[in-house]
Order: C-alpha cells, then sequence, then structure tokens
C-alpha cells in the first residue's frame, strides 16, 4: 500500500462514535450549513418507510440535523412512493425532474436528478433496500462534512454479511472494483467499501462531477472526485452493519459490466469496448444467451445545466 494511502487511513478514516450528535449540532449551527438525505427508490416498499421513519424521529424530531429527506422514485409499481410519503418523507418522481431531458434507467441517473430536487449545502445518498437501519448511517457520514472544512465526500464503510456469513457481501467490490482501483487509483485503494450506496458530500463538488447514469456511479464519483479536489478531501467512516437484499449472480455479472466500462472510460476517453455483456441461462434446448446492454451514457456535470444554474442565482 502507498505510503500516502497509509496516512489517509491514519487521518481520514473515523468511527461513528467519534463525532456525538452534540457535537455535530454545535458544528451545524455554527456554518450553517444544511442537510438533504436521498434515497433512490424503485420496489422498495417493503423498507423505505421504515427507513424515512428513523431518519425523521431521530435526526429531524429529536435532534434538527437534517433539514429534509427526499425519496426520488424512479418508477416503481408497487406502492414504495405511498409508504415513504406516509413515513414523512417527500416524494418526487424521476420524470418529474428536469422533464426536457428524457430519464434513462439506473441509479446514477437518479441520484444526478435528485440534485434539483434537494437545497441541502450537504447531500447524503442512503440506498432504499436497508434492513435494521440505524440514523447512524447518516450522522456518521455527514459528520466529518460538518466538523472537517477540508473533507468534501464521506463513504460509509461496514460489514456486508451473506446468508449469515460476516463479511461475505460486496462480490462485486472484491472481484472488480478493488482490483480496479488497486491497479489503476492505487490512491483509493484504502476504502473499504468503494461502491456502497451510503455516503455524503457538499453539493459544491456534487454539482462538479459527471454522472454515470447506472452502477458506475459510485466508482466514477470516486475516481472524479480524486482527481478534482485530491485524496485528503474523501473520508470514510465506519457505521457498523450493512443489512439489505442481494442480487443473484448474473445480475451482479451485470453491474460489474458497467462499473468495468465506468472505469475503462476514465483510463482511455475516447476508446470504448464493446458495450455489451453475453450471460448465458439453461433453456429447453441448453445454454442460451441473453445479451444486456451495458451503461454508456453519463451526465455532465450540473452546474452545466441551465434550469440548475437559474435556481442558484434565484
Amino acid at each position: 500500500m502507498l505510503e500516502e494511502v497509509e496516512r489517509w487511513l491514519r487521518t481520514r478514516t473515523w468511527s461513528v462514535s467519534d463525532r456525538p450528535l452534540h457535537r455535530l449540532l454545535a458544528a451545524k449551527r455554527t456554518t450553517g450549513q444544511s442537510v438533504s438525505v436521498v434515497l433512490p427508490a424503485l420496489n422498495e416498499e417493503e423498507t423505505v418507510g421504515d427507513i424515512v421513519a428513523v431518519i425523521r424521529h431521530d435526526l429531524m424530531l429529536q435532534v434538527p440535523l437534517v433539514d429534509e429527506i427526499v425519496v426520488v422514485d424512479s418508477g416503481s409499481t408497487d406502492r414504495t412512493a405511498e409508504v415513504a410519503a406516509a413515513a414523512g418523507a417527500r416524494v418526487v418522481h424521476r420524470d418529474a425532474i428536469l422533464p426536457r431531458v428524457p430519464a434513462v434507467p439506473g441509479k446514477g441517473e437518479v441520484l444526478w436528478r435528485s440534485l434539483l430536487a434537494t437545497s441541502g449545502d450537504i447531500v447524503c445518498f442512503i440506498d432504499a433496500d436497508l434492513r435494521e437501519f440505524s440514523s447512524d448511517f447518516v450522522s456518521g457520514i455527514v459528520g466529518p462534512l460538518l466538523t472537517e472544512p477540508g473533507v468534501d465526500l464521506v463513504k460509509g464503510m461496514y460489514d456486508r454479511p451473506l446468508a449469515g456469513a460476516a463479511g461475505q457481501g460486496g462480490r462485486v467490490t472484491e472481484l472488480m472494483a478493488r482490483p480496479l482501483l488497486n491497479m489503476h487509483w492505487p490512491q483509493l485503494a484504502g476504502f473499504v467499501q468503494p461502491l456502497g450506496g451510503e455516503y455524503a458530500a457538499r453539493r459544491s463538488l456534487l454539482e462538479q462531477l459527471p454522472f454515470p447514469v447506472g452502477y458506475g456511479i459510485e466508482l466514477g464519483m470516486l475516481v472524479d472526485s480524486l482527481h478534482l479536489v485530491g485524496l485528503d478531501a474523501l473520508a470514510q467512516v465506519d457505521v457498523g452493519v450493512r443489512k439489505h437484499r442481494h442480487q443473484d449472480g448474473q445480475a451482479l455479472g451485470r453491474m460489474a459490466a458497467a462499473i468495468y466500462r465506468t472505469a475503462q472510460l476514465r483510463l482511455a476517453r475516447g476508446h470504448l469496448v464493446r458495450p455489451a455483456l453475453t450471460q448465458f441461462e439453461r433453456g429447453e434446448a441448453g445454454f442460451e444467451p441473453r445479451t444486456y446492454s451495458v451503461d454508456t451514457e453519463e451526465r455532465p456535470p450540473m452546474v452545466e445545466i441551465a434550469e440548475y444554474a437559474a435556481r442558484k442565482v434565484a
């Protein structure tokens, strides 16, 4: 490991217990920063309500740390929107944000559009499929942004159990993302959960970044942030254990392909590999090929969008 990364691990890796809530509230009052929490959601009626309710109770009603909770629904066919609204979130449909730009499927698309639907100086992203959720996920990753002026982006780190076995989750992280980062961006080798969906950043950083529309968003954001603000502006916080719905192996293969494409684009602008992935499923006549397109689109930095610029002026 690079000496720079070893130093970073000592100085930019914390635990949620390092910053108790009273310290965060004092910092929030002193700096005047506002905090938005965004949950991108697609058919998450079983979990989204509990997550919203915990954040609202612990960090809005008990202590005023969070200023708004926004659930961006990307086309759910279940009761995700109704459950989230009943729990106290403001629910916005993806297609209602920046309607002149046709939406495409993907998590990164939703996160990009959420910048237009929120107002916080600090934006905290939380996946909507988490179970046994703790508000430590929010306070932990928001904390350094309130107390450390030199920090611009904070990733959550945690254990990810799989089928009851500790540390076996995060298969795409271990098989795709971590080798890519270690070989091509070794400064980022210290991140425990580089693909984790729980992270917070200053709006002033997020609005300058391009957003891969799909699963490449987390890796792309880390790499682009490294180049834009440097390693010392990035940090991670241990928030405990993350329990969520795990995807099957083929879905993970498609995720890995999108992540590889995001990395490859950053390694060689203008020279793209074939943006498709063929997988196999056993059918009546034996193994049958299924070919899926890999996300090839990225949204520009939000500061380049006229509607966003106009809102800032207003």
